[in-house]
């Protein structure tokens, strides 16, 4: 007995169009989930009340670039590891030294590299010294003799008599600070994982239809 097997140059090309569907619909939902949760994310981080410029800073790209595949594969990330991961944790965060956590009041200022102000550069900018007051119940401070201008800030006083001079309170010490959580980006990278299959056969089958 001899069988013959032919293969149909059809079926060979109706399979070839399955795959090629099959790719450009994963491509598409892994696309889409990505694009998603940047979104997502974004929408987190404004919604926190962390300002656009960090929500910015989450991207998304998609691999390989150019052309459709069945292992096609999204990165989402942020360009500020650091900041949002700190507002997803919510670390508790100790001096690196060990002793106490500086925290700048409305008298401090701001600092000239942007953020907040270290007791080291407000000194240098003032002129003036910061002294070390310990109190029982409550943080400790770090005051200076100055006098307070219009918008909080404290400068040394110009009278030789220290007319209008006055303790102004510039940092606030404590030992540690338990950063709230604001954010929950588990949660919605759970969810665009979650889509995905969805989304695979719903461009399939928008595929097939166009």
């Amino acid at each position: 007995m001899r069988l013959k097997l032919d293969i149909d140059p059809d079926i060979v090309a109706m399979m070839a169009a399955e795959v090629a569907a099959g790719e450009r619909a994963v491509s598409a939902a892994i696309r889409e989930a990505g694009s998603g949760l940047k979104d997502a994310w974004r929408a987190q981080i404004t919604g926190a009340g962390l300002g656009a410029r960090l929500a910015r800073t989450i991207r998304a790209e998609q691999f390989p670039q150019g052309k459709p595949s069945l292992s096609a594969a999204a990165l989402v990330w942020t360009k500020a590891p650091v900041i949002v991961g700190a507002h997803d944790t919510g670390p508790l965060i100790r001096s690196k030294n060990g002793f106490w956590l500086a925290i700048p009041l409305p008298a401090a200022g701001k600092s000239l590299r942007g953020g907040r102000i270290a007791p080291g550069e407000w000194e240098r900018r003032s002129g003036l010294r910061l002294r070390f007051v310990y109190r029982r119940a409550g943080p400790s401070l770090l005051v200076a003799e100055g006098r307070l201008y219009t918008k909080g800030g404290a400068v040394a006083s110009r009278s030789k008599t220290g007319r209008g001079a006055t303790t102004v309170a510039i940092f606030l010490l404590v030992p540690q600070v338990k950063l709230p959580k604001r954010l929950d980006l588990a949660r919605d990278a759970d969810r665009a994982l979650d889509s995905v299959p969805g989304l695979i056969l719903a461009k399939w089958v928008e595929g097939r239809s166009g």
